[in-house]
Formats: C-alpha cells, sequence, structure tokens
C-alpha cells in the first residue's frame, strides 16, 4: 500500500466520527429547536387566556362600580323628616339659612323658572297673601336655579314681596326632591319640580306638594300653614 494511501485510510474514520458528531448535533438543536417551537404557542396561549380573564374580570368589577349609583334608589325627603339645612343667595344680596327661619314655620316654593307664566302667577299668589302668612307665624321663600340677576328683574317687574334665592348648583333643589326627570312633546330631560315644602317651628318638613298646579296652590298653602 502506498503512503498516500494509508494517509487516506487513517483519514476516513475521523472524518467519518466528525460528520456523524455534526450531523448528531444538527439533530439535537434542530429537535429543542422543534422543542421550544412547539412549547412558545401553548405559553403564549396560555398568557392570552389568563390576560383575557383578567380583563374580563376587571371589567365586569369596573361595570359594576359604575352601574351600582345609577341603581341605588335616591332617598326622597318625606313628611315627618328633618328639613335638609341650605345656604343660598337672595336677590337684593346676602344669603339664606334654614336656621334663619329657627322656631318660625317656613314655606319653600320650587318653581322651574323666572318669569314665566305659571311661575308668575304662583309669586304673585304668595306675595298677595304674604301679610296673611305672617300673621299665622309663617314666612314664605320662592327657589329656582335662575341667576340672582334674573330672580331680581322678576321681583321688579312683578313687584314681588318675598324672598327669592337662586339655586344655581341644585343643591337645594336635590336635597327637597325638587329636581328630577321631566318630559315635554315626547322628550325627556333633568329639570325642576314645581314643589312646594312647609316646614314647620320644629325644624321638620310637615307637608309636601308635588306636581304642584298652580291656581288656588298658595291659598292651600295658607289654610296648611294657619292649622299647623
Amino acid at each position: 500500500m502506498s503512503k498516500k494511501s494509508q494517509k487516506k485510510s487513517s483519514k476516513t474514520p475521523s472524518g467519518t466520527t466528525a460528520a456523524k458528531k455534526k450531523a448528531s448535533k444538527t439533530r439535537a438543536a434542530t429537535q429543542t429547536k422543534s422543542a421550544k417551537t412547539q412549547r412558545t404557542p401553548a405559553s403564549k396561549s396560555t398568557g392570552s387566556i389568563a390576560k383575557a380573564a383578567s380583563h374580563g374580570a376587571a371589567s365586569k368589577q369596573l361595570n359594576s362600580s359604575r352601574s351600582a349609583p345609577a341603581s341605588a334608589a335616591r332617598q326622597v325627603l318625606a313628611e315627618g323628616q328633618k328639613a335638609p339645612a341650605f345656604r343660598l343667595p337672595r336677590d337684593g344680596g346676602g344669603a339664606v339659612t334654614l336656621s334663619d327661619y329657627a322656631g318660625r314655620k317656613l314655606v319653600l316654593f320650587f318653581y322651574p323658572r323666572a318669569d314665566t307664566p305659571g311661575c308668575t302667577r304662583e309669586a304673585i299668589d304668595f306675595t298677595r297673601l304674604a301679610d296673611a302668612f305672617a300673621a299665622a307665624g309663617t314666612a314664605v321663600i320662592g327657589i329656582s336655579a335662575d341667576s340672582l340677576k334674573a330672580q331680581e328683574k322678576f321681583r321688579d317687574k312683578h313687584s314681588l314681596g318675598i324672598p327669592l334665592i337662586s339655586d344655581e348648583k341644585h343643591e337645594m333643589l336635590e336635597a327637597y326632591g325638587a329636581w328630577g326627570e321631566k318630559s315635554m312633546y315626547g322628550k325627556s330631560f333633568l329639570g325642576i319640580l314645581r314643589t312646594t315644602v312647609l316646614v314647620g317651628s320644629d325644624g321638620k318638613v310637615a307637608r309636601i306638594w308635588r306636581n304642584v298646579r298652580v291656581d288656588g296652590h298658595a291659598d292651600q298653602v295658607l289654610e296648611a300653614a294657619t292649622s299647623l
């Protein structure tokens, strides 16, 4: 055998071994990569499911927290309850509070808007009976969400002799149940519900008139105040 043949012969086994090792490594790498590829979707899928479940729970809690206030029944002022305190600006300047009338009877009439037909008749009727209310130990106040400027213009135009107070933020209106849903021409909206409340000298609500009809109303309230 020649020296060249011997050299080739001696290299062949080692070359074959190296090729086998290389093939083995390639297969191992391929299997590992394949295994990782198979695991990855499952891992991502599990993560996605977990995230989706978590998001669903959060949404449910959020919706629940949002709907809770809407579903909660709002407490409505009732006869016999203590009259809610208030402090609001009045026509002519200054402020009016419930405590200003402690120990006296007080009529609070809530009207939708100054200088509209029904509200004007109602305010004129209470002004007409102002002396009779005073004789019965009863003060009278008109309340709406109009600005002070609008209240003063209303007072001057119709020579009204009763205090008019402005509740532009609707705080007193809501406390006394005079703010709520109304409808007109098939459309619903929030606004002032014509309401009158008679507060006794003990500071408790003696009578409530809701959805007031203006004609004859002031006389009915006077009768109730006189008999209280």
